[in-house]
This record gives structure tokens, C-alpha cells and sequence, in this order.
């Protein structure tokens, strides 16, 4: 079904408030997911391949950090979606890089990694510089990159293939951000390894994709929308009675 920016966006904070994420986390995530649909990135294919685990994720839960020096921070998701946790670690990541002029984050055990552009395209709009990096996958080694220019919030993406990973390669999930006030991080590919099915995104094509949408919608599957419907009245069912138990006056009011 086709729905507008402004639907998608208010359905998932609503789906996301139910589910237990606090009101600014709730907006974040529904921005995340928003913003990647509306740029072609299939936001909300990835938001239906994580729902299931969303669902019984412990949005209260935080990162920890595992390690930190003056540039650096290893934290640790606890196998959760960015779409609760990713604002404290990137925002921690940017004051680091305003005043040393740049910093280092590594979040490790997450999913929904791709999600996080949404917030990073905030942070570029403030006037950083921002390369993020992750594996998809292990056998064959799928790496992405997309780096944001300050003061620009559409990036340039690069997913390849590595026929033949480096020796001792590991799979992971985690992802890296590199910040800097004042160095254009754009990726610029160089390997001594073959890259196949190399597929780029350039700020233009982002540029065409989100002007598309907004006049004429996005497709969204219906069983996700359903489910996202259904959290949301949930929301609305609690807040009622919420309503009603907490009806009249706490105090007297005859003062």
C-alpha cells in the first residue's frame, strides 16, 4: 500500500512509544525509519526483517561501554536494534569530535544497522563529517560504507562484495563511525582484494529518490503496516485507560 512521509513517520513513533521506547527514542527511531524509505534504502524492509525482535527487546536497556580513551569508545548494544540505543552512542560521538576534533565509535552487538543513517544525516546537517562502516554478511564478505559531508544531510553509499576476505576476517555486528569537524572522510575505495557487485548511491540519485517519494508515496507491506497499526491502538487502548484511572481531581482543589 502507498502511504506519505508524514504517515510512515507518525505510525512507527506511535508503534515505537507501545513497544516501550521513551517519547524522544520513539521519534528518533520513526525519523530513522522514515528517512531511509523516503531516500530509496528500503528503511522499511528493514524495520519488517527486525520487527520480530523488536517486539521482545527491552527498549530501556543501554549501551555500556566496554572501552574508552580521548578519542575512542567501544559500546556494547546487547544484540538490540540501533533504533533504541543509537542516539546516546552517535551524540557521544559527535561532542568527542567537536572538541578533539575527531573521534572514533564502535558499537558492537547491534542490528538494524542501516538505520542509523537517519540519525548520522541529523549530525552531518550540524556541521560534521561522518563516515559509517559494517559486514552484512561473513561468506561471501559484504561490506558497506556511506560517508556524509558537513552541512550536507544526503550521503554517498558504497555496498561490494570481497571475493576473498583478508586471512583471520571475522563475522560481526557492529558498526563503526568516524567523525571530524574539519576532514572530508568520503569513502574512496582502494583494495588489494577483488570488490564485486559494486553498487553506489550518489547524493543525486538519494536526491531523486526522496523527491519522488514525497509526491507520490512509498510502497509499505501490508502486513507490517498492519502490525504497526495494531501497536499503535495498543498505545491508544493503554492511554485510555490510563485516562480513566487517573480521572478527577488528585487534590482538592478548594484552596
Amino acid at each position: 500500500m502507498k502511504v506519505s512521509f508524514n504517515e510512515l513517520q507518525g505510525q512507527c513513533r506511535k508503534a515505537f512509544s507501545s513497544l516501550g521506547f521513551a517519547e524522544g527514542d520513539a521519534i528518533d527511531a520513526a525519523d530513522m525509519v522514515a528517512w531511509l524509505e523516503v531516500h530509496g534504502l528500503n528503511g522499511v524492509a528493514a524495520l519488517n526483517k527486525g520487527m520480530a525482535y523488536l517486539m521482545q527487546e527491552d527498549p530501556s536497556r543501554k549501551p555500556t561501554v566496554l572501552y574508552q580513551d580521548a578519542d575512542l569508545t567501544v559500546l556494547d548494544a546487547h544484540s538490540q536494534s540501533v533504533l533504541g540505543n543509537a542516539s546516546l552512542a552517535v551524540e557521544l560521538g559527535f561532542a568527542r569530535a567537536r572538541t578533539r576534533g575527531l573521534s572514533i565509535t564502535r558499537i558492537r552487538h547491534c542490528h538494524n544497522r542501516v538505520l542509523i543513517l537517519g540519525y548520522l544525516s541529523r549530525l552531518a546537517k550540524r556541521g560534521m563529517n561522518i563516515t559509517a562502516f559494517w559486514r552484512n554478511a561473513h561468506n561471501p564478505l559484504v561490506e558497506q560504507v556511506v560517508g556524509f559531508k558537513a552541512n550536507n544531510p544526503i550521503p554517498e553509499m558504497c555496498v561490494y562484495t570481497v571475493d576473498e576476505a583478508p586471512e583471520g576476517t571475522e563475522a560481526n555486528d557492529d558498526i563503526t563511525l568516524i567523525m571530524a569537524n574539519h576532514v572530508d572522510l568520503m569513502p574512496n575505495l582502494r583494495s588489494e582484494y577483488e570488490l564485486r557487485d559494486l553498487h553506489q548511491q550518489t547524493e543525486a540519485s538519494l536526491t531523486g529518490f526522496r523527491n519522488a517519494a514525497l509526491v507520490e508515496g512509498m510502497d509499505v507491506d501490508d502486513s507490517l503496516w498492519h502490525t504497526l497499526k495494531t501497536l499503535a491502538e495498543r498505545l491508544l487502548v493503554e492511554a485510555t485507560d490510563a485516562s480513566r484511572s487517573g480521572a478527577g481531581a488528585a487534590t482538592p482543589d478548594n484552596d
